[in-house]
């Protein structure tokens, strides 16, 4: 029995001093126990911090320095990029606007020519009326086309049907034929 005893007292002795050395040793966050599943990967290696110094002033100003000439250049790079860009949406509208101006151009030359072939035949119409008739009409239209008309029309055969037509009408179509034939621009 005292064999017995002394075992036991002896394992209890080492379990005390098993866990007398574990309560005194500082345990680091790396040596955690850490389970490891069968056939899995190894668990990777915990990476240490290491504190840095912060960079003093003269350390960013150098760097500020040093980059700041490409910094430079790059922004230019890219503003000349973008100018480049600009100015080919610019191009582009410009040449799409000189499209459409020729565009206009050629269609107020066909009107011009329809207006001028209109306007003769308008012009021919009047001469072949009769002077009361054609007072009577031009009486109806606008001011300034029966001036037109007038004007086209033969010295006598206008001054006709002014005389057949109301007196403020007559009036103001002579006004208006009056400053049309003036070499000045009125306004």
């Amino acid at each position: 029995m005292i064999d017995f005893l002394s075992r036991r007292h002896r394992r209890n002795a080492a379990l005390a001093a098993i866990a007398t050395l574990v309560s005194v040793m500082p345990v680091r966050a790396e040596e955690a126990v850490r389970q490891v599943l069968p056939g899995a990967q190894a668990p990777a290696a915990p990476q240490q911090l290491v504190r840095q110094k912060a960079p003093d002033e003269s350390e960013i100003q150098r760097f500020c320095s040093n980059i700041a000439d490409a910094a430079r250049d790059r922004r230019y790079s890219l503003q000349a990029e973008e100018l480049k860009q600009l100015q080919a949406g610019i191009d582009q509208r410009m040449k799409a606007l000189d499209e459409k101006r020729a565009e206009y151009e050629q269609w107020l030359k066909r009107r011009e020519v329809f207006l001028a072939r209109a306007e003769d035949g308008v012009v021919k119409i009047y001469a072949g009326m009769k002077p009361d008739a054609a007072a009577e009409r031009l009486a109806m239209v606008t001011p300034d086309l029966a001036a037109a008309i007038l004007m086209k029309l033969d010295s006598r055969k206008a001054g006709v049907i002014l005389n057949e037509m109301d007196q403020k009408a007559a009036a103001t179509l002579t006004g208006i034929m009056a400053s049309a034939a003036r070499r000045v621009d009125p306004s």
